[in-house]
């Protein structure tokens, strides 16, 4: 009885974010309350206290469903759901230390592999965030190899995105054009388009950033296309806000203003504030680029201003930049300052940023070659401009977003799945050869091979015993098959094509389907714990997933019909 009882991060993350930025919600007017919560909750780790959490999570909109705990429910269970989720909430909020605090202490707790990569995840952000890209490329590169091993080609293209968006917060764009495009390659094969826009962007930026601006303008409209299909409107404007670094590369300056101005009014309208910085400090750059400094300097300010009430250091670094160099011609000892400011900056994250395997920084290099600007071009003005800030907050903004999109599960072929499996049940139980025939003819055609179907139902009546004592693992039904674990994954592969995991899922909610609709009166709870779950919402969150509904619409739909 290990089942899940952690809702899927990635798709809760970005709804997060999304109600954030789309309708102006701030969660920073709860930050004494949910201080207040979780302070009740660690010192007494009562069930009361953590279903009093939650509650607040539902009337924030920031769970999908109302989660609530049985009494008797374990301590590690509880500490493990709080502690995520005090983490999901904190890192919204920018409190990047006490999320970074509370994800570690929920780590360990957390059993069942997706729940585990998704808080590593969510740790990988929050190290970017901080500015350690050594220990944020380690956390994401432990949800990777997690998410590899369970053969999901939408889980592996986010984590994979997740360390392309690090690799380019830590200037190494080389190695982050290798995660990306191994990215892309398994959203195809998930066929996620939401997915595929977000990874095109980033494409984006990464060539944006190794100076090849005319395959970072390719990728950034066919993400803004893609984003349009869908009629993602605060998307299209990250889009064309990615579009507008290419076109400033390409000294296209009169096209990524058009860009820009439109990106800032979405954003204004959106109150998306922290996207509508990075816009300022584009725009600050293709002025810069013309030498119209004075205008520079006011959205240079005024994206300043934000990323330091944002405590957004990486950001705010780039925007010292631009200070500096659109000041130099205007007042040096104004321009020395911004450069005083930005040396700080530099040295702040980049004593985070040593560790070997994300070595070859830029940011020492970069201020070596401002220093020198200082001692040999006093009274020039500053000329070509090198774009290494530029890209960095967006970068996090895209890897956020990979990481928090809900992706379902290639649906049609889980449907396809449980229906066969629900045939196969048939032949199982039927009470004559006429029902047995009819059914199998349905399920294969009269082709399939005896072997594998009787491979089949023998997993079938294998999970559904070991349902109600939670005996239904692989390596529990391997067992009951007189198979080795090895042998039962490459003989049921054989087989379906999925994995173990997969099938037993499906397994799971075929039962769950039968009964919602046969016993309609039979509370969700009930439903989720006679197909081997503990709680109704890890139940939930499987089931919407498997469906693209909740239990109780699939069950009303279903009585509207019949």
């Amino acid at each position: 009885m290990h089942k899940s009882i952690l809702p899927y991060s990635i798709t809760k993350l970005l709804t997060c974010m999304l109600m954030l930025m789309c309708f102006g919600i701030s969660l920073h007017a709860q930050s004494d309350t949910y201080d207040k919560l979780l302070s009740d909750f660690d010192n007494s780790t009562s069930v009361a206290a953590a279903n009093r959490f939650f509650k607040q999570l539902d009337a924030d909109e920031i769970t999908d469903s109302l989660i609530v705990f049985k009494e008797g429910t374990s301590v590690d269970s509880l500490q493990g759901q709080v502690w995520y989720w005090a983490s999901v909430v904190l890192y919204e909020m920018q409190q990047y230390k006490a999320a970074e605090k509370y994800g570690l202490k929920s780590l360990p707790l957390l059993r069942e592999d997706e729940n585990k990569a998704d808080c590593l995840n969510l740790l990988g952000c929050i190290y970017v965030r901080l500015g350690d890209f050594n220990q944020a490329a380690s956390y994401a590169k432990q949800c990777l190899d997690i998410d590899m091993q369970s053969g999901d080609d939408d889980r592996i293209s986010s984590s994979l995105n997740t360390l392309a968006g690090i690799y380019m917060a830590a200037y190494q764009p080389a190695e982050a054009e290798n995660y990306i495009l191994k990215a892309i390659e398994h959203a195809e094969k998930a066929n996620n388009p939401a997915r595929k826009a977000v990874l095109m962007g980033m494409a984006s930026e990464i060539y944006h950033a190794l100076g090849n601006d005319e395959n970072a303008l390719k990728y950034a409209e066919n993400a803004y296309q893609l984003e349009k299909q869908m009629g993602h409107e605060w998307q299209m404007a990250i889009r064309q806000s990615q579009k507008a670094s290419a076109l400033i590369g390409l000294h296209r300056y009169e096209e990524a203003e058009t860009e820009l101005n439109e990106v800032i009014s979405t954003f204004k309208k959106t109150n998306d504030i922290h996207s509508l910085a990075i816009a300022y400090n584009k725009m600050g750059m293709s002025l810069l680029c013309q030498k119209r400094e004075r205008e520079a300097v006011g959205y240079y300010r005024d994206a300043a201003k934000i990323f330091v009430e944002m405590g957004d250091l990486m950001n705010e670094m780039h925007s010292r930049r631009g200070l500096y160099e659109s000041l130099w011609a205007i007042n040096p000892d104004s321009a020395k300052i911004e450069l005083d400011r930005f040396d700080l900056l530099k040295d702040s994250l980049y004593t985070n940023a040593t560790a070997e395997n994300l070595a070859r920084y830029n940011a020492e290099f970069e201020n070596d070659q401002l220093q020198q600007e200082i001692s040999q071009r006093r009274r020039q003005h500053v000329r070509d401009i090198i774009l290494i800030f530029a890209i960095a907050i967006i970068v996090c903004l895209s890897a956020v977003i990979a990481i928090r999109v809900n992706q379902k599960r290639q649906q049609r072929r889980t449907e396809e799945l449980t229906h066969e499996i629900e045939l196969l049940k048939k032949m199982l139980g039927a009470e004559n050869q006429e029902t047995e025939t009819k059914a199998e003819e349905e399920l294969s055609g009269g082709d399939e091979n005896d072997s594998n179907r009787q491979f089949l139902m023998n997993i079938i009546k294998a999970v559904n015993e070991g349902l109600p004592t939670g005996e239904f693992g692989v390596e529990a039904i391997a067992s009951k098959l007189n198979m080795s674990e090895q042998t039962f994954r490459r003989r049921l592969q054989s087989a379906t094509g999925e994995t173990p995991k997969a099938y037993i899922s499906a397994i799971q909610m075929e039962k769950a389907s039968n009964l919602l609709l046969s016993n309609p009166d039979l509370p969700i709870i009930e439903v989720a714990c006679q197909c081997g779950f503990n709680d109704a919402s890890s139940f939930s969150h499987t089931f919407k997933r498997t469906y693209g509904i909740s239990p109780s619409q699939y069950r009303e739909i279903h009585a509207s019909i019949s």
